[in-house]
């Protein structure tokens, strides 16, 4: 009967003790973190943080981008709430005035803004011009937008919603302006005087100037080729005035409807 051949001993230590050494390796490490835990600077734990979050782009709540913002589009910067980022993690935990490296950077976005708003709203006064239009629309511009404001007793009645026949022309020549220049949202705003509404189809002011910000709305969805989806629209009522109210001159200048047209570089 053929003899089991005895199996020779493995060289080197037994397997358990290399097991048990990491065990210990990793009870120490733990410890260690421990004690340094319980003796860390808060404030320069934090700072620690907000320069990682700068350095490595993280985000809190595992989040992968800024609000619903286009990333980088085309070797231009369109981060959403981009300004917003830059003051949430640019500060110390003090709430102290950012480094100067990001209040610079923050500088030259808000300088090619604002020269983006300018440079469109040059292009729209030319088009106004041309069609003797500078007259019956303003144009004003700020780093976000370029407003054309429309008087409205252009468009309207008194206490109507319904655009008059005799302003047809002239809000055809804004839907082609629009076609033309606007590159992302476009916002409408109704406004009023403070002349409490009286026998009318509306109620109150806040209706009126809602009605008739989704009045022009509905006609340039209706007439033009603009994304629905682009234009909000919105009734702000008596509450934002742009002259007295006490006076005729001053309601009929109240009395208006605003389109912001939102430049390529805007973090809205």
């Amino acid at each position: 009967m053929a003899k089991r051949k005895q199996e020779e001993a493995p060289k080197g230590s037994p397997a358990w003790m290399a097991t048990f050494s990491d065990l210990m390796n990793l009870l120490l490490c733990f410890f260690v973190m421990l004690f340094s835990m319980s003796t860390v600077d808060a404030q320069k734990f934090e700072l620690m943080a907000a320069s990682f979050n700068q350095t490595f782009s993280i985000f809190s709540a595992g989040a992968m981008a800024i609000g619903d913002g286009v990333m980088i589009g085309m070797g231009v910067s369109q981060l959403n709430e981009l300004d917003d980022y830059i003051n949430s993690t640019g500060k110390s935990p003090e709430g102290d005035m950012m480094p100067e490296e990001l209040q610079d950077a923050v500088e030259v976005i808000e300088e090619a803004k604002l020269k983006e708003s300018e440079e469109l709203a040059e292009r729209i006064e030319e088009v106004l011009e041309e069609k003797n239009l500078e007259n019956e629309i303003d144009i004003e511009f700020t780093s976000q937008y370029v407003q054309l404001t429309l008087n409205g007793t252009l468009l309207f009645d008194s206490g109507s919603v319904e655009i008059k026949e005799e302003a047809m022309a002239l809000m055809n020549q804004l839907g082609i302006i629009l076609q033309r220049f606007s590159q992302g949202i476009i916002e409408i705003e109704g406004h009023t005087d403070n002349v409490p509404m009286s026998g009318a189809k509306y109620s109150n002011n806040d209706e009126l100037s809602s009605g008739r910000a989704l009045s022009v709305f509905y006609y340039l969805t209706e007439n033009t080729t603009l994304d629905p989806g682009m234009i909000k629209h919105s009734g702000r009522g008596e509450y934002i005035p742009v002259a007295d109210n006490s006076s005729v001159e001053g309601r009929a200048r109240n009395r208006r409807v605003e389109i912001k047209i939102y430049n390529a570089l805007s973090s809205y």
